[in-house]
């Protein structure tokens, strides 16, 4: 069994040669800068990674090679609402280990999360989760109190043993305007301790759960179902928020098969996504593009994972 501590993937030189040149025409194209504001982490399989480790046993599925690349994927980043998919894992793990209470307001709040990526539904997430909730400053005692339970979600991702975990951060709300007052102090005078995940961790994360690893099964195919993308132009016309148009799902023929959660904000697009796509090796991309241009581009995803998949 390959050790926790151990990269989960191995490093495939043709595939970083390709990613290399990728960034490389992008910034020649008009993106200046580019690759000091792109982290990319990118995985193939020769079959179908849906299911695998359930089907395998997890022993086994996770002593299997995975060949990948990466450009700065080891570099932490703040992840915008990708975050949400380590609160959905977290949340599943929470209600196997009967942390928390099974009901159907916990399962609208974590389908808005995903699949609309509401941050009011988030919000109640993470309190589940914490015991913590919103709200005016607090006195020391009691504030100090509040940010160790607020520091639940990290404590789980030390527990899983990856190597990927060591500089995460995922122990902060999403927001539509801001944080304010004791979600403000959390924050740090200089944001300094804003969410932050790698491309690496995130796509350890996903792989897990595509391949059923993480949790157990059923509560994997709940999740996978919430993930799920449509391609379908009709659909995602109905939807202005659909996760495709703009980010990774954009840039895969029709009929492609998707699951995925993207990030955006004025700063940041991000997108974390499994794909299978006829004729293709299926594969499992993370991108997180930073700053207010590259959050502006609606065009830079779709690219990478065209470019990606015809390589």
């Amino acid at each position: 069994m390959v050790s926790p501590l151990m990269a989960f993937y191995s490093p495939d030189p043709a595939m970083a040669q390709i990613l290399g040149q990728l960034v490389a025409q992008l910034e020649q194209d008009g993106r200046p800068g580019l690759g000091e504001q792109l982290s990319v982490t990118w995985l193939r399989y020769g079959a179908s990674l849906i299911g695998a480790a359930d089907a395998m046993g997890h022993e086994t599925f996770w002593g299997q090679p995975v060949t990948g690349a990466n450009w700065s994927g080891e570099r932490p980043r703040y992840p915008a609402s990708v975050v949400k998919l380590v609160y959905l894992v977290a949340a599943e793990t929470w209600l196997q280990r009967q942390l928390i209470d099974d009901c159907p307001e916990l399962r609208r709040a974590l389908a808005d999360m995903v699949r609309d990526s509401g941050n009011d539904a988030t919000s109640l997430v993470l309190d589940l989760l914490t015991g913590t909730t919103s709200g005016p400053s607090l006195p020391p005692e009691r504030y100090q109190a509040w940010c160790r339970q607020r520091q639940l979600v990290n404590g789980w991702l030390a527990s899983l043993g990856w190597s990927e975990t060591r500089a995460e951060n995922a122990c902060q709300k999403t927001w539509a305007e801001g944080p304010y007052g004791r979600e403000r102090d959390f924050y740090g005078p200089g944001l300094e301790n804003r969410n932050r995940l790698s491309t690496d961790f995130t796509a350890r994360l996903l792989h897990a759960v595509v391949a059923g690893g993480i949790v157990s099964p059923p509560a994997c195919r709940r999740m996978m179902d919430l993930l799920q993308r449509s391609l379908d132009p009709g659909e995602r016309a109905a939807d202005p928020e659909n996760q495709v148009d703009g980010f990774l799902g954009a840039g895969l023929p029709q009929g492609s098969r998707l699951w995925s959660k993207a990030g955006w904000m004025s700063q940041a697009r991000h997108d974390a996504a499994y794909l299978e796509v006829e004729g293709r090796m299926p594969m499992l991309l993370v991108v997180f593009s930073e700053g207010r241009v590259r959050a502006a581009d609606a065009t830079l995803l779709p690219q990478i994972a065209s470019a990606l998949l015809a390589a």
